[in-house]
């Protein structure tokens, strides 16, 4: 539940185009998506549990602005291209650092900026945020209770 508080706010909080929460499952897509937009914020969801036409024409409503969040599964890690889209919300971990990199890989084109955000819940989740670190070479650092827009 604190995660989401977290998620909400920075929703809230930060300036964005569009987002991409990536969750584990496609019931934790379609509760979060449902608390979205219940919360005024508007989201569509992508995930094998609804039909390819249905998911065709999330993807479109995102892809063309017509919606700025989408809440999906790994479905939508590869081949999506959503240059818009300036935050990743890791809700969920990404199982190895390949995942990561295709969750945050976007075709935003030359000197894009997209802010990367994952939640680490517990010690198999810090295991793989120090892998990504050390196979990319970045340092994570931990989010203030208070972000400063200028450094982003």
């Amino acid at each position: 539940m604190m995660i989401k508080k977290k998620l909400f706010r920075l929703l809230s909080v930060v300036p964005f185009k569009q987002a991409v929460i990536f969750r584990k499952s496609a019931s934790s897509c379609k509760r979060l998506c449902k608390s979205l937009n219940k919360n005024n914020l508007p989201a569509v969801e992508i995930h094998p549990g609804i039909p390819e036409n249905e998911r065709l024409a999330h993807y479109k409503k995102f892809k063309e602005g017509q919606t700025r969040i989408v809440v999906a599964t790994k479905l939508f890690e590869c081949g999506m291209n959503v240059a818009r889209a300036n935050i990743v919300f890791n809700y969920d971990m990404p199982e190895n650092t390949d995942t990561y990199l295709d969750r945050i890989a976007r075709d935003g084109g030359v000197g894009a900026k997209c802010l990367v955000i994952t939640f680490v819940a517990d010690g198999s989740d810090a295991k793989i945020l120090n892998e990504v670190q050390s196979r990319f070479g970045v340092q994570i650092t931990e989010m203030p209770d208070e972000v400063d827009m200028i450094t982003y």
